[in-house]
């Protein structure tokens, strides 16, 4: 039984180094290809419609209700202190520095980024890539590399929106609900969030994790099994390896922006 659990290990390290082998060359394929812009416009732009225009609706509730509870639980932290009209500022520099990011990130995985893998492993699944490849089209130009680059593009736009919803969301409850002054709740907010600092490396981080993802959920497509439960196991580890990289990548590039990079 020994022998036996060692070959299983020593099977499935093999297999995940094959798997991580394979993405790495899907991204090197992906990035080689030589850009088209006024041919693949049309391609982007439906792609950018698909997971970005219609990721709208979860991403403004989200951060309405996500800025409506820091701003809830920051204000009974600070008023035992008798800090309360620093309420602006935490709310923003909570939502800039790291739940923007990465709550738009994990968003985004869970619904634009479980889609692209399942219409990706139905196209595999049904044929489409390699009748596209006997007629001479490229899926890597036509299919992959629009939706790699529209959730790249998506990513930064949408964590915005999140931030700011948040921040309104934010007001509602510390100005409108609690009483907070408005005046002061603006005016501590535009002194301590600064763009270079916060809004800029927010951007960064979601130019990351968008990047990220997006490699994620075409891989998964491309690389699942054509079977109905490849397909579904391809979805899950889509949502699963996007959230732990987001997660994994937050902590070094907070870490490496905290120390000054």
């Amino acid at each position: 039984m020994s022998i036996s659990s060692v070959a299983k290990l020593g099977r499935s390290s093999v297999d995940k180094c094959a798997h991580l082998g394979r993405a790495l060359q899907f991204l090197v394929h992906l990035l080689s290809i030589k850009p088209r812009p006024l041919a693949n416009f049309k391609y982007l732009m439906e792609e950018m419609f698909a997971v970005g225009v219609q990721s709208l609706i979860i991403m403004v509730v989200s951060g309405l209700f996500v800025g409506m509870v820091i701003a809830l639980v920051g204000y009974t932290i600070l008023a035992k202190f008798g800090g309360a009209q620093q309420l602006g500022q935490l709310v923003a520099l909570s939502v800039l520095r790291e739940l923007g990011p990465v709550m738009t990130a994990l968003l985004f995985a869970g619904r634009a980024g479980s889609a692209l893998t399942a219409e990706i492993g139905l196209m595999k699944t049904t044929e489409q890539l390699a009748a596209m490849e006997m007629m001479a089209v490229d899926p890597y130009s036509r299919v992959f590399s629009p939706r790699f680059w529209a959730g790249v593009y998506s990513m930064p736009l949408l964590m915005l929106i999140f931030s700011s919803v948040a921040i309104f969301g934010g007001y509602l409850v510390g100005v409108r609900w609690l009483g907070v002054d408005a005046g002061s709740f603006w005016s501590n907010m535009q002194v301590a969030v600064s763009f270079r600092y916060d809004v800029c490396q927010s951007i960064i981080k979601s130019v990351v994790f968008g990047f990220v993802v997006t490699w994620i959920a075409v891989f998964q497509g491309v690389d699942s099994k054509p079977t109905a439960a490849g397909m579904a196991r391809a979805t899950t580890m889509t949502v699963v390896s996007s959230s732990l990289a987001v997660l994994a990548l937050d902590f070094i590039l907070t870490t490496m922006m905290i120390g000054g990079w």
